[in-house]
Formats: C-alpha cells, structure tokens, sequence
C-alpha cells in the first residue's frame, strides 16, 4: 500500500480558515503625490519593480521632460508618457482564471499559439496580465492583474506564497521517493523543499504536492528527478483562492473579500 502523509487531510480539505482581514487602506488623496514606479504601475503597464527599469532607460517623461530619477514623486495633473504614450492610472482589475491545458501563460505570443488572454475574448478593457506562470501543459489556478504592487508581492519569495498541486504521475510514487521529496530534492537552484506531500489515490499514481518555492517548472523537475513522468499536473489553490466553482477554462473577477485577502498576505 503506498505511502501516505500525516498531514493528508490538509490537502484534501476544501475550505480553510483564514483570519478576518483588515480594511483596505485609503487611497492617496488629490494633492498627494506618489512615486512615479507606482503610478507606471497603476496605469497597467507593467509592474513597479519593471517601471523603475524603465525609468533608468530614460523613456519615461514627466510634462515634457525626461526622468531618470528613481524616487520621483509625480502631482495629480502631471502629464506621464512612456515614449509617446500619455499614462493615465487605471481602475485595478483582479481576475481569476482556471486555466485549461494548451495555453501559453502570456500577454502575447510570436508564433500565434494560443494564450490565456484568448479565453478573455476582449471583455476586459485594461490591460492585465498574469502573476507568474504555468507551462503551456499545466492546467489550474491563474491569477491575472494590473495591479503590479500585488503582482510583485505575490511573486517575491519572502511572501511564501503557497501553492497546492494535483499531480498525476505514470507510475506509483515509492515509498523511497516519497520520503526523498519530502526531506527535499537536489535541483540547480538548490534543495526544493515542499510543505506537504499526500498520495491521494488507490493506485499511488495521484499525488497532492503543496509548496512555495516558485522555480520554473519546479513540481515536474522534482518527480523528473527521481525518474517520474507528470502525466497530469493542475493547479488547486494560490495563495488562499481555490477552483470552487470555476471550470476549466472560465474565469471571474476576484471579490472584494478575496482582493483584502491578497493584499494583507503574510
């Protein structure tokens, strides 16, 4: 009989409790400046941490002159342009996304394949994009915002964003190598520790894999390791959201609950 978890009902629980959040914080008021990294990165353009990139190369002007100061503060009025683009802050969207298998996790792509921003169909004017990734055969849980504050906290490592897998493999994981990942599998970047491990069917080819480290591709490279095919590998929770409700290839906006939720995280 393979091998399971102590901490198996972990995995299989659908709900979870979570602390009651705090109220969002008040948005700057009208004469309050704000730095020019965030206002880039609420005008839906790309992140702030990718703003300040832009900023140093010296495409981003302020009422007709050039920046390259980090830490600039703009004023309500002031002109912004990217190149020749006038910047104006958009109302921030979060989106959640069950992704199907097939679709590249990208704003677009060169060779025309498909991507997640298709299954949008154009119904959503802003210009988001998704908080990380997941390969063009890995179905599941897809954040996508214009909100590049969160989207920087949810990707930084020092947030332990935790992420919950179900991954089918092409034979029964031993009970050798359930022990081996459990204790954390020697990959380039390191020892990949996960947080829970659970074989969660009859046959010991399904397994529930929880962790956060969110190194490319890190859940296949660690059965790959140990000689494994991932048959099947699907996406159930991101940082506290989960597929209720959401079938394979829809999506809805987040709820304010929801959004309260990412942006108090810890």
């Amino acid at each position: 009989m393979p091998p399971r978890s102590r901490q198996k009902s972990e995995y299989v629980k659908k709900e979870r409790t979570e602390e009651k959040a705090q109220p969002q914080t008040t948005a700057p008021t009208q004469t309050e400046k704000i730095r020019l990294n965030r206002f880039i990165a609420n005008s839906g353009v790309c992140s702030r941490r990718e703003a300040d990139n832009l900023i140093t190369m010296g495409v981003i002007s302020v009422n007709g002159k050039t920046i390259t100061e980090l830490g600039y503060k703009v004023s309500p009025g002031d002109e912004v342009r990217y190149e020749n683009r006038v910047l104006r802050a958009e109302k921030p969207v979060y989106i959640l996304m069950n992704k199907p298998k097939g679709y590249l996790t990208t704003t677009d792509d060169p060779q025309e394949r498909n991507t997640v921003m298709q299954l949008l169909a154009g119904s959503v004017r802003e210009r988001i994009y998704p908080v990380g990734r997941l390969d063009r055969n890995t179905t599941g849980l897809l954040l996508l915002t214009n909100d590049g504050d969160l989207a920087d906290k949810l990707m930084h490592p020092s947030y332990n964003v935790k992420k919950i897998y179900k991954v089918e493999l092409d034979r029964p994981l031993s009970k050798d190598d359930f022990q081996s990942i459990l204790e954390g599998v020697r990959l380039e970047e390191g020892k990949a520790m996960v947080d829970d491990l659970a074989i969660i069917s009859d046959d010991g080819k399904t397994v529930g894999i929880e962790l956060h480290i969110g190194w490319n591709r890190v859940v296949r490279r660690i059965f790959e390791s140990l000689n494994y095919e991932v048959v099947r590998l699907d996406r159930s929770v991101y940082a506290g959201l989960d597929k209720k409700d959401l079938p394979r290839g829809k999506w809805r906006f987040l709820s304010r609950e929801e959004i309260i939720h990412l942006k108090h995280f810890k």
